[in-house]
């Protein structure tokens, strides 16, 4: 028995260390992301305390040397859906795409022009490509920032989205044609070449 009963502490160090080295240097991309799904800072902190208890949770079901990120990215974006869920109080009616609409309605009180505006991606992007990401919708300003600024593969948005790979794809060029459509004249000003820029965004 005292054998047994000094093992589970052991255990327990081991899988703190573990889940430690996997996952706590994800804090700030993770903030990031449940910023721009909430346009809250305390929603966000909140949103990122659930991911991070649930996914010690399920630690177990984590397999080792895969994309750690992602994995997270997909708690996440699962927590805020069924938090949506919980808060509307109609678990069947809702999926992300409603949300979408809800959260791009004029009926939304909170302002999004700080979405983009953190200081992990603040440094990387000029005020003009901010705010013109903040002007699409969630789920293309989501693909858009999974892709060209957190470095996701199709298949790992595919897993974080849970949609099919063909629809990262076509959602990913549509909103990359949205973005490009918002940012011509600023493209224009600062001498970009518009058949090159419509090369590169194919």
């Amino acid at each position: 028995m005292a054998e047994a009963f000094n093992i589970l502490p052991e255990e327990k160090v081991l899988r703190d260390k573990a889940f430690e080295k996997e996952f706590m240097h994800l804090s700030r991309p993770l903030y990031n992301f449940a910023f721009r799904l909430t346009f809250d800072q305390d929603d966000a902190r909140d949103l990122v305390q659930d991911t991070y208890l649930k996914a010690y949770r399920f630690f177990d079901s984590f397999e080792k040397g895969t994309n750690a990120k992602a994995w997270m990215f997909r708690i996440l974006k699962n927590t805020f859906i069924n938090e949506y869920r919980r808060k509307t109080r109609e678990p069947n009616k809702i999926d992300y795409q409603e949300v979408e609409s809800i959260y791009n309605s004029d009926s939304v009180n909170s302002p999004i022009t700080n979405d983009l505006r953190v200081d992990a991606v603040k440094d990387m992007i000029g005020d003009e490509v901010a705010n013109a990401l903040n002007k699409l919708g969630v789920d293309f300003r989501t693909i858009i920032i999974l892709c060209d600024i957190e470095g996701f593969t199709y298949e790992e948005m595919s897993k974080i989205l849970n949609i099919p790979i063909g629809t990262v794809r076509s959602r990913l060029h549509r909103a990359r044609h949205l973005l490009k459509e918002q940012l011509l004249d600023y493209a224009k000003k600062m001498g970009y070449d518009e058949t090159n820029t419509e090369k590169a965004a194919e």
